[in-house]
């Protein structure tokens, strides 16, 4: 989730930018600064954390893990969330599953990266040798059962869920249009380069500069793009590594085997009508590898897809 805001704006856009979900939080929006703005940025984060951390003992996702096979009742924005990554597996079918905890749990993500060992500058982007974790079905999220008034959520005997595909960029979402609504101007939302906006754009469009990690400066190799409206995701295999066992991991695993995917792409960006839908879609092109293009072109989505070489290329009206 690498995309960056860019800082080329006029003087009435104000910025904020503060520690967030193991990584960085800003708010961009017209007019005035207002602490209400911020405050509904800051209260859709607080709640999404509450319900979807898989490193919070208290989470209700930690919750939910601990009594698969039971129904247990959730608040609505853990259905939401939950309900939101089963149609990300349907979209996809099953390229970006959340049954996916165990695995992650099996290569060392056992707590929030920052905290695992650091892959040294230069590493190359492979694992090297194939290690086989946690063989697995891939069909799993197909079996999680939803019910309504109240919520309440069935996971499969044995399944512990991460939400960490779809659940940051509906925090984006959701924080975009409350914070809109709490300050009635155009607002850019960005979770660790998870970008939402919601309300109108200043002249040119929100400006974002789109690079293999959103903490690169401007002078990183990467693309200066605007939009007027809607979501844009970058998943990457480069920013978020660690060692484990003597071998370079990275967060996005192949469901089917459930080890890091090791194929053609290194950065997926893709521009969305949400948050969600861009992110759903940038981590899919990097699981479907060789695919990628093809079903990006299906869904009708504007992609830039960097290959493990650096190659750019892009698609569906995307800027050349």
């Amino acid at each position: 989730m690498t995309a960056g805001v860019a800082a080329e704006l006029t003087a009435d856009v104000h910025t904020e930018t503060w520690p967030a979900l193991g990584t960085t939080a800003l708010v961009r929006y017209l007019g005035r600064p207002s602490p209400r703005v911020r405050a509904a940025v800051e209260r859709e984060i607080d709640a999404i954390d509450a319900a979807a951390s898989r490193f919070r003992s208290d989470s209700e996702l930690s919750r939910l893990n601990d009594a698969a096979g039971s129904v247990v009742t959730v608040s609505p924005l853990m259905a939401e969330a939950v309900a939101l990554a089963v149609r990300a597996a349907d979209l996809t079918d099953g390229a970006v599953d959340p049954t996916l905890g165990e695995s992650l749990i099996s290569i060392g993500y056992d707590r929030d990266w920052r905290e695992l060992t650091a892959v040294p500058d230069g590493a190359p982007l492979t694992a090297g040798d194939r290690l086989v974790v946690h063989r697995r079905r891939s069909t799993l999220w197909n079996e999680i059962e939803l019910y309504a008034d109240p919520p309440r959520i069935r996971l499969p005997a044995g399944v512990r869920l991460d939400l960490g595909a779809t659940a940051k960029a509906l925090a984006a979402d959701r924080a975009a249009d409350a914070a809109h609504r709490a300050g009635d101007t155009g607002v850019l939302v960005s979770l660790g380069g998870d970008i939402a906006t919601a309300g109108p754009a200043p002249e040119g469009g929100w400006l974002i500069r789109v690079t293999d990690d959103h903490r690169d400066g401007s002078e990183a190799p990467g693309q200066t793009i605007s939009i007027q409206s809607g979501g844009l995701a970058t998943s990457s295999i480069v920013a978020r590594r660690w060692r484990h066992d003597g071998r370079t991991m990275h967060h996005i695993l192949d469901p089917r085997h459930g080890e890091p995917v090791g194929g053609r792409w290194r950065t997926a960006s893709v521009a969305a009508a949400t948050c969600a839908d861009a992110n759903i879609a940038s981590t899919a092109a990097i699981v479907l590898g060789d695919a990628a293009p093809d079903w990006l072109a299906e869904q009708a989505l504007p992609a830039r897809l960097v290959a493990v070489d650096g190659t750019v290329s892009v698609q569906g009206g995307w800027p050349a």
